[in-house]
């Protein structure tokens, strides 16, 4: 089992505008905010996977937190047993469907939900519950959706709760918090809690402006139909087995291309992942990352992670605002989401960003209103 260090998997950014919190930990193997290459991005999941899996082998039920965690929870359950289930929680709104909501009060986007149609059947058949998420800082966020859950799945009681990070930041005061509601941690690296300064770094991420204007005729325009939503619930097994052979589909789309971009949205991260990793495997140069909804600063500070960035259209809700960060000249590029109803403004916007460093190819994968060219 590889050991990570925190040069491995942690930068500090600013957040823009966000009292809650002035600051932002990057981790650059994450697949998040910045590129990275997805082997890479996947290992460091794995071994957090590794070192549950060996705890907890038993455990059917892993939880991921949106929208950092989506794919290292994933992950996670992937190194569990077959009969492990993965959901991961959500900012999206869903007609119907009974949610549990919670607070991540620090975030800039703090109202989070969690599919709980199966929740009461998957706790009884799991002696484990496993929480993951990209790093612990406080553990507030955990607690106030333990605190929900006991009210609606008493049944909880009785049952193994691990929290499982990459960073590990808890003061002993907050440990000794989680220990008392039965939660237990397990990370890669351990940091001590403290605040980053930040303030040097003042510059936000620009809109852009004219974007409808774009054209994407030389765009190819795929339709894929994910058959599986991790926000309610997947066997993770086969849900790998399917996003591997989808990846293998999407991948043939690239030919004679040595320097790929696979970029995800929002909360899909995985899918462009695990596509990355096999454009890589096969020999390509390849990053991947996802737009995100994070506002970070910008920064030319040595050793700050932001270099760049812009303000875009989300792909699921035409009224919010979301991110790219750190882009650069791709030979291809391919954009990977799950959306069933994507904003075509917002592929513009996303198009004339990648477009300020040029491109010999982008491909959009999506879904149901993908036109086939």
């Amino acid at each position: 089992m590889k050991n990570y260090t925190a040069a491995d998997v942690l930068k500090i950014a600013k957040r823009h505008n966000n009292n809650k919190r002035a600051y932002l930990l990057v981790n650059p193997l994450q697949g998040k905010h910045i590129p990275t290459s997805p082997n890479s991005a996947l290992e460091m999941m794995k071994t957090l996977g590794e070192k549950i899996s060996k705890k907890y082998s038993a455990a059917n039920l892993v939880i991921g937190f949106a929208e950092t965690a989506t794919a290292i929870g994933a992950m996670v359950a992937a190194s569990l047993n077959e009969n492990c289930i993965y959901i991961q929680t959500t900012r999206e709104n869903f007609d119907g469907g009974n949610f549990i909501e919670f607070l991540e009060e620090h975030s800039h986007a703090p109202q989070q939900k969690l599919y709980a149609e199966n929740l009461c059947k998957w706790i009884d058949e799991t002696p484990a519950i496993i929480f993951v998420d990209d790093e612990l800082s406080t553990g507030k966020t955990l607690r106030n959706m333990i605190r929900q859950f006991k009210i609606e799945f008493p049944n909880l009681n009785g049952k193994k709760l691990v929290a499982a990070s990459i960073i590990n930041r808890l003061t002993a005061e907050n440990e000794k918090l989680l220990e008392l509601d039965g939660i237990a941690c397990e990370y890669l690296v351990k940091l001590d809690e403290e605040n980053f300064d930040v303030s040097a770094v003042e510059t936000a991420a620009p809109q852009i402006l004219n974007f409808t204007d774009v054209s994407l005729k030389k765009i190819s325009f795929h339709k894929i139909n994910f058959p599986q939503n991790p926000r309610f619930g997947v066997h993770i097994h086969e849900y790998i087995k399917n996003l591997e052979k989808i990846g293998g589909e999407i991948s043939n789309l690239i030919q004679n291309a040595e320097k790929i971009l696979v970029l995800g949205t929002e909360e899909s991260m995985l899918p462009a992942i695990i596509t990355g990793k096999i454009l890589e495997s096969n020999g390509a140069k390849v990053f991947t990352h996802s737009t995100t909804r994070s506002p970070i600063g910008i920064g030319n500070q040595k050793n700050y992670p932001i270099v760049e960035g812009y303000q875009l259209k989300s792909f699921y809700d035409a009224e919010r605002v979301t991110f790219i960060y750190n882009l650069d000249y791709y030979d291809a590029i391919l954009i990977i989401s799950d959306t069933e109803n994507f904003q075509i403004d917002a592929v513009k916007n996303l198009v004339a960003a990648l477009n300020i460093h040029g491109g010999e190819k982008i491909i959009f994968v999506g879904g149901n209103n993908v036109q086939h060219l």
